[in-house]
């Protein structure tokens, strides 16, 4: 019988792979630096301030979505994994343990006796919920087994990835190339994080995941292995395996003995966290095509969505949610609730085609309801506490953040650079936003915070102590100078 042991409480996420294949790599190896982090919400937490006067308490509440309290780690004997005699040393060489980024389906159930075939070693897979949702993490350790794991580990991350991964995303306001909110991005190095931590508590060698040749997450993941424990061999089996298909690994799977998921194959590739759902592959790889309406998995068509609108209230602190209508909740049930409102409202969808990192340009669809009124309330509470330039250099940096985790980069220095600016700045950005959410609209109708630069006093067209109209010639004069300058040196005077 395995044996199931209880650990404790950490991190989790699941997996989609990318869509292609690539030629082989050789495996590389490096050494653990890895340097604590000071939790987002620990400093938010430690931080008071007030809202128009009244004081924010900071006790979050609890909320109905299914978590998980404990990392559950199946420990199974040689003799229950066994599908097939695989010899000592692999077909490709000899590794002693390898944590699989495990999903569960089709092809990371397939992984595991290729990487026992190939590198000779015991596989611990790895599953992480990062708000996949339920029905992906069940049956997981009977699956793995199955295939012919040693050990299975599930790491509920939810909080992690919302508090230090989407928070200083949203708080730096990154989005790249003008639409994509960085869903998947973002949840990528929460992931391999974990990855590499389990690597060390099971005294792993080598870590492997599912993704493609000529998808941007095998850059993600690797990346992060690299930066966190450069000593690791990174083994990427879609771009060494002869397996091309589908049908490839379930002939593969019947060979190795390993059940063949009884799953309905979508005709849609989707990567689904708290954050966003994505959707790639079929009729979208024709930017032409319009998506069909029974693609949304997260949102009601707009056209279907309520006829009265309903009005939602953001409370921020320092650049960061905190609460939902007055009442407090941590980041991953904050971010549920609103994905439940936003979803109900049709909010969030966006059509892009981008820039994969490896080259290539990619269409998708992603769903974040949650997500699109957040970015909406705290861009919009910089308004009120950002002067012209800050907020100039702020937009401009923005771009920049994006780009990097985009690219996998999370842990470079330049990032995490960036971030302590970003932090610094939102300093003032507490208070709320009052947003109107309509047939898939965003709409702010209000805005109050205690660290408001505007002044009615000084903006109002009734004159005023502080602002005297007249002294505006004069600036008008010292602002143009430069301009008309140019102007009498054309014209020769």
């Amino acid at each position: 019988m395995a044996q199931l042991h209880a650990i404790s409480s950490c991190s989790s996420v699941k997996f989609s792979h990318c869509d292609g294949v690539g030629a082989g790599a050789p495996l590389l190896h490096g050494k653990l630096q890895h340097t604590a982090r000071l939790s987002l919400h620990q400093e938010l937490g430690a931080k008071c301030g007030g809202i128009n006067g009244e004081g924010i308490s900071h006790q979050t509440l609890s909320c109905n979505t299914v978590k998980h309290d404990r990392v559950m780690q199946a420990v199974f004997s040689e003799k229950e994994n066994e599908i097939s005699g695989f010899p000592k040393s692999g077909l490709r060489g000899k590794l002693n343990k390898v944590v699989l980024a495990y999903s569960g389906g089709l092809d990371t159930s397939v992984i595991v006796p290729w990487l026992k075939e190939n590198y000779g070693c015991d596989v611990v897979c790895f599953t992480a919920d990062v708000g996949q949702g339920i029905k992906e993490l069940e049956g997981l350790e009977a699956k793995a087994k199955a295939s012919g794991a040693s050990q299975v580990v599930v790491k509920d991350l939810k909080e992690e990835f919302v508090r230090d991964y989407i928070y200083p995303c949203l708080r730096a306001g990154a989005i790249y190339e003008r639409k994509y909110l960085l869903g998947t991005s973002m949840a990528r190095p929460v992931i391999a994080k974990a990855m590499v931590d389990v690597a060390k508590e099971v005294g792993a060698d080598a870590v492997s995941h599912g993704c493609t040749g000529k998808g941007n997450d095998q850059v993600r993941f690797e990346l992060t292995f690299f930066v966190l424990n450069p000593e690791l061999s990174v083994v990427a089996p879609w771009r060494e395996w002869e397996i091309k298909g589908r049908e490839d690994a379930i002939e593969y799977a019947k060979k190795h003995n390993v059940p063949v998921p009884v799953t309905k194959k979508s005709i849609y590739s989707r990567d689904r966290n708290l954050w966003h759902l994505s959707h790639e592959g079929d009729i979208l790889e024709d930017p032409a095509n319009e998506p069909k309406k029974d693609m949304y998995m997260m949102s009601v068509d707009p056209e279907d969505a309520p006829n009265e609108p309903e009005y939602v209230e953001i409370g921020i602190i320092s650049g960061l949610p905190v609460s939902v209508n007055g009442k407090d909740l941590s980041p991953a049930c904050l971010l549920s609730e609103l994905n439940e409102i936003g979803g109900k409202h049709g909010i969030g969808r966006i059509d892009m085609v981008e820039n994969r990192l490896v080259g290539m340009k990619s269409r998708g669809v992603y769903e974040t309801p949650g997500g699109t009124i957040l970015f909406s309330a705290v861009r919009e509470l910089e308004s009120l506490t950002l002067e012209r330039e800050t907020m100039q250099v702020k937009d401009s940096l923005a771009l920049k953040y994006a780009e990097l985790v985009y690219a996998g980069r999370w842990f470079d220095p330049l990032r995490e650079s960036m971030d302590a600016f970003m932090e610094k700045i939102t300093e003032t950005t507490t208070g709320s936003v009052t947003l109107k959410l309509y047939k898939g609209s965003v709409t702010v109708v209000g805005r109050k915070s205690p660290f408001s630069l505007y002044r009615q006093d000084i903006s109002s067209f009734e004159s005023g102590q502080i602002y005297d109209q007249a002294d505006a010639a004069g600036f008008i004069r010292l602002y143009g100078l430069p301009m008309r300058v140019r102007a009498m040196m054309e014209k020769g005077t």
